[in-house]
């Protein structure tokens, strides 16, 4: 775990390399940017087993009245279920991908009961949420098991009726004969199907894009009527007989141990069954050493929390201070790094430039703040270990759990529970491992809960960061020139952590004749981890601000300059950003935002673009300033390119939250001294509230390409819109998130 930066698996940039990767099928216009196999292997937790899948599941004999042809469908005389194989984070896929299976099945989406498939990865393969992955991933083979089944369906009314299956069609889970005028449903030929071969992938005829009767329609989520009646999805809202309560205090600065505790006492407090010490192992993203708790109640176990007195042994623990961060970084600022990349001549575009432009911007870390705080149930009986968890990666889960407790992960078995929000948190089961490890001990079941407090102090944080920018145009009012000094973060004083590493070819890589990146770590004891587009959503704010900067100091229409940094349409490698549908989202919002139009002293509009996650999006942001420098975001255009929608009601509400999350990050900031974290809830760390929310406009762009996930590309361009935005109202250039640093508050 600690060898797998989990920012490689989710941020997918723009490249002229195009490298491949295990995890990419062929016909995606995706590049998971630098993972190998065996990196992709361990996050998925498929270390010592495949990935190929299987998709000719065991087959039910004639009489016993199924057909399950794969793991995802199930029909029989009582209906038709589908098998939802990934976690749901609230990102919705526990709809759009039964979505793909019914809509090659042919299935009336009405007819359709929708449930959590088991975590087994030899029936399923991969199981995970994050990287904006699950339906790319999943797409062709989600569309082969519709389509798998609705052969044999086909087949098996063919047979009874005496007919050629290709007289024969599918609609609203109903096989017809138009000749005659006969049809049958789906649940009156799953015995029949169940005996009929297997159709080869390759005899397969899946639907055009134009022949999709669900696939693009607005559907509301599976789960919503549960959801709003309070039945218990999530992991917070999980009980098992027997079951005790716990808590786990850790040492506030990353890396201390446990010296003494108080632990005698605390055993000794009403409704307290337990209290003892663990001292790690090893692992930072595991298990870190602290104090657990195990009471009757949740109230009980925090009671004791709070009347906990632990001496802490901090002479390895981290002393990270952001002031001295800071204070370092500007002083690097002034000087070259070591270089990343390189193209072209960049001093040479210098020296003969027009005009030239710097400037350094600063972005604090920041935390994921997911809505449910971290918990997990556990139970460790007869050497086996049972887990209920709202993880974002079960299978690495497993893994990590059975190493902590010292078992083979066969011996693990995980229920899946929908998770309140992840954003990337949930990818690492810190809290999984520390549920398992005390249950171990304590003997009997367990819930651990974490408080918001504790969710803060031991985040896995976006990453901090630091650019020194120059940049130069001619006296056309082209870039010349580009040159980015990035000072980033380490935790081993060589590779950057999670987030924080810009070597793979960022935009504008491979649109610049000359451009230079360099990059000086700075190091950093706290953990740093993959946070909703990771990487892309600081690069975005710093590239796409100053590709401004230098439109104004050509004097120049951002629109315009953007569009010529584009050039003419190109693949920019077999994986990477293709300009030409760049340039259509670019336009397509400016658009639909009235770009150009004369608006009130005061008020400005804000134009940024970034590829991400396979996904070509663009966002105009409408603003107003006042006198206070209080700043009102009145509405967002947001144009997209990712394929075909598969829900439109999820890829919107997707668009809107990565607007709202990312406009909501622009006011947050976690700073660190003396290695502590110096926010501790939401009083600190005060999220967007829902009367300073804009308008969300979003616009879709018809694409036959490959689809891509919707939970992370629409973020990253929203700062620089938004930061645009407010130099065109008020003349005043943000070059520091949050924009609290700059005097300005959302209002």
């Amino acid at each position: 775990m600690s060898a797998l930066n989990y920012d490689d698996i989710g941020d997918v940039v723009p490249t002229v390399t195009g490298e491949r990767t295990a995890a990419a099928d062929a016909s995606l216009d995706v590049r998971i940017a630098k993972i190998d196999r065996r990196q992709f292997l361990k996050l998925t937790g498929l270390v010592g087993g495949g990935l190929m899948l299987s998709f000719a599941g065991p087959k039910a004999m004639a009489n016993g009245g199924v057909l399950q042809p794969n793991g995802y469908i199930r029909i029989d005389a009582g209906g038709i279920l589908l098998y939802a194989k990934n976690p749901e984070i609230g990102q919705g896929v526990k709809t759009s991908l039964p979505m793909i299976v019914a809509e090659e099945l042919d299935a009336a989406w009405d007819d359709v009961q929708v449930v959590q498939s088991p975590i087994d990865q030899a029936a399923y393969g991969a199981q995970f949420a994050g990287g904006s992955m699950s339906i790319p991933m999943n797409w062709t083979t989600l569309r082969r098991a519709g389509a798998t089944a609705r052969a044999m369906l086909v087949s098996a009314a063919a047979k009874r009726w005496g007919v050629e299956p290709t007289t024969l069609t599918t609609r609203d889970s109903h096989v017809v004969h138009a000749p005659s005028g006969r049809k049958l449903a789906y649940t009156e030929l799953a015995s029949d199907a169940a005996a009929m071969p297997v159709p080869a992938a390759g005899a397969l005829k899946l639907k055009d894009r134009d022949q999709f009767r669900l696939l693009g329609e607005r559907i509301t989520g599976v789960d919503n009527d549960a959801l709003v009646r309070g039945e218990p999805l999530f992991g917070i809202d999980q009980s098992v007989p027997g079951m005790k309560y716990a808590v786990y205090q850790k040492c506030p600065a990353i890396g201390g141990k446990v010296k003494s505790a108080n632990v005698d006492e605390i055993k000794a407090m009403p409704g307290v069954t337990d209290a003892f010490v663990l001292e790690g192992n090893g692992n930072a993203m595991e298990l870190l050493p602290g104090v657990a708790i195990v009471a009757d109640s949740t109230w009980a176990a925090l009671q004791a929390k709070r009347a906990l007195v632990v001496d802490w042994d901090e002479t390895d623990a981290s002393k990270d201070s952001w002031t001295e961060a800071k204070a370092q970084a500007q002083k690097l600022a002034q000087q070259s790094g070591p270089v990343a990349a390189d193209q072209g001549d960049v001093d040479a575009a210098f020296e003969t430039a027009a005009n030239r432009v710097g400037g350094f911007y600063t972005y604090h870390f920041v935390s994921h703040a997911q809505l449910e705080p971290q918990n997990c149930t556990a139970s460790f009986k007869d050497g086996s270990l049972e887990l209920w968890a709202p993880t974002q990666t079960p299978g690495q889960g497993i893994g990590s759990a059975a190493k902590v407790v010292g078992i083979s992960p066969a011996k693990v078995t995980l229920h899946q529970a929908r998770c309140g929000g992840g954003f990337g948190r949930r990818l690492y089961n810190d809290f999984t491992c520390e549920a398992a490890a005390i249950a171990k001990r304590a003997g009997v079941p367990v819930k651990l809960q974490w408080t918001r407090e504790d969710d803060m102090a031991y985040d896995l944080y976006r990453a901090g960061g630091f650019h020194q920018m120059e940049g130069s145009v001619d006296d056309e009012g082209r870039i010349t020139g580009w040159r980015d000094h990035f000072i980033t973060f380490s935790n081993d004083g060589r590779r950057p952590v999670s987030g924080g590493n810009m070597a793979r070819g960022v935009f504008p890589a491979g649109l610049l004749e000359n451009l230079r990146i360099e990059q000086t770590p700075l190091s950093w004891k706290n953990r740093c981890a993959a946070w909703r587009a990771p990487g892309s959503n600081v690069f975005g704010f710093v590239v796409q601000s100053f590709l401004h900067e230098l439109a104004v100091a050509a004097g120049r229409d951002h629109l315009e300059m953007l569009l010529d940094v584009f050039g003419e349409p190109r693949q920019l490698g077999p994986r990477g950003m293709h300009t030409g549908r760049a340039a259509g989202v670019v336009r397509l919002a400016a658009e639909k935002a009235g770009w150009g139009r004369e608006l009130p002293d005061g008020r400005g509009m804000g134009l940024a673009f970034y590829f991400s996650h396979a996904g070509h999006i663009a966002e105009v942001a409408e603003v107003s300033v006042d006198a206070d420098k209080k700043v009102r975001v009145h509405n967002v255009t947001v144009a997209a390119d990712v394929g075909p929608i598969i829900n439109l009601s999820g890829a919107e509400n997707q668009m809107q939250g990565s607007v709202v999350d990312g406009l909501s990050t622009m006011g947050l900031s976690v700073t660190f001294e003396d290695g502590r974290v110096q926010q501790s809830n939401f009083d600190s760390y005060p999220m967007l509230r829902l009367p300073q929310t804009p308008g969300v406009d979003v616009h879709f762009v018809a694409s036959d390409y490959p689809p891509t996930g919707l939970g992370e590309p629409a973020l990253p361009p929203l700062a620089p819109a938004v930061c645009n935005a407010i130099f065109a109202a008020s003349g005043h250039r943000i070059r520091t998130l949050p924009i609290t640093e700059e005097g300005f508050s959302l209002s």
